[in-house]
């Protein structure tokens, strides 16, 4: 019997796992999913948790539940190194083998070598991470009531795009009623966010991203943008025109890269990301497919294909069926990623969206009950609707 091996348990890894147990029988492989942790988490809704806006159990979902009766077995131990030569997976507990092996393992956060970045800054790219910043941000609010320090009253996003921009908006949201907790004035909290590029919302329609940009500075956000920063001199941001900012509190969400684990394994990479072809097989060892942020995926202008959660979920599927195909001596499909658009949630009542290829313009609370929708649509898709209200 065949073992195939899932490492990752995000969207595409979980994705992929579902789909291979729709055509792969029982008698014919071993599926095993390998974790971290036990939880599927819901990346696109880390900011909300580190807003205080959703509880834990609502953004990590029980993979024991979206995996019940699906026939795959669930390890939850960490990955140490894969052995491409020798088929085999290492991880904290032990050595699995081998004959297919889907890497779904995710990224990692940049820090570009920015000095003080990686030590002082608050990352969000896990529910641990979430739970820190809000916990940070609390602690640094009720310490501003008798410290009375600039530094303890101001926040700092550096980065935009999507993870940025909705952690603005839910910390703009959340601000007054932090104020009143803590019993301080709301004009007392500096909001900033900080982008290196000329748009807080990189790839939007411009006249998008200017409607989020106002829309959040309306609520007291203030954006520098076209300005990276040069490095975090703790408690000091330390900007490349020469601007300081004192904060506490630097919340950093401006890039990612590859998984380490994948970049010193010996299948094809570049930057860290994993080399793949048409069909989401490694190119230098096609008995390994690679999908989600771990591989790197070209459209067909030439340009990669940006990391996100909705291609992620298609390249997990299209990994997991050409498995099967491949299993079977049968044709492999083409990877072809459909773009349903850009969600961008600025706080709980507004957002702008950006639909299909065209970009068809969406704002206010219509684009807000879509992303809505988006997540339902999801959850509906891996019957996890349960495991998210309960």
């Amino acid at each position: 019997m065949k073992q195939i091996v899932i490492l990752g348990g995000g969207y595409a890894g979980l994705l992929c796992a579902l789909t291979v147990r729709k055509f792969v029988y029982d008698n014919e492989a071993v599926v095993t999913l390998i974790n971290r942790s036990s939880s599927h988490q819901l990346i696109t809704e880390l900011h909300r948790l580190a807003a205080g806006n959703l509880p834990e159990q609502a953004v990590a979902l029980s993979l024991t539940k979206l995996l019940k009766g699906k026939r795959v077995q669930l390890v939850t131990e960490e990955v140490t190194g894969i052995d491409a030569e020798q088929r085999e997976v290492r991880t904290s507990g032990g050595d699995y083998s081998y004959d297919y092996l889907v890497v779904a393992m995710g990224s990692q956060t940049a820090y570009y070598g920015i000095p003080g970045l990686e030590k002082h800054s608050l990352p969000l790219k896990s529910i641990h991470e979430a739970n820190r910043i809000n916990r940070h941000i609390q602690e640094s609010l009720s310490r501003y009531n008798q410290s009375r320090r600039p530094a303890d009253a101001t926040i700092v996003v550096g980065g935009g795009g999507l993870s940025g921009i909705e952690m603005v908006g839910e910390i703009a949201d959340m601000l007054p009623k932090w104020c009143g907790e803590h019993g301080i004035q709301r004009e007392d909290i500096k909001l900033y966010g900080i982008e290196a590029s000329p748009s807080i919302l990189p790839g939007f329609p411009a006249e998008l991203a200017a409607r989020a940009q106002s829309s959040l500075e309306r609520r007291g956000a203030k954006f520098i943008v076209g300005v990276p920063i040069a490095a975090y001199d703790y408690p000091v941001v330390l900007l490349k025109n020469g601007q300081s900012i004192a904060t506490h509190t630097l919340i950093w969400t401006g890039g990612i890269q590859g998984n380490p684990i994948v970049a010193d394994s010996a299948i094809d990479t570049l930057r860290g990301r994993a080399v793949v072809n048409d069909y989401l097989q490694s190119t230098s060892h096609h008995n390994i497919f690679v999908a989600g942020d771990s591989a790197i995926c070209y459209q067909d202008n030439g340009q990669p294909l940006p990391p996100s959660a909705q291609l992620a979920w298609q390249m997990g599927e299209a990994a997991g069926y050409n498995l099967f195909a491949m299993m079977n001596g049968m044709p492999l499909q083409p990877f072809k990623p459909v773009i349903y658009g850009k969600l961008a949630s600025l706080g709980r009542k507004d957002a702008v969206a950006a639909l299909g290829r065209h970009d068809r313009p969406l704002k206010g609370l219509p684009a807000s009950l879509m992303k809505e929708a988006s997540k339902a649509k999801y959850l509906t898709h891996i019957r996890g609707l349960q495991a998210y209200l309960h």
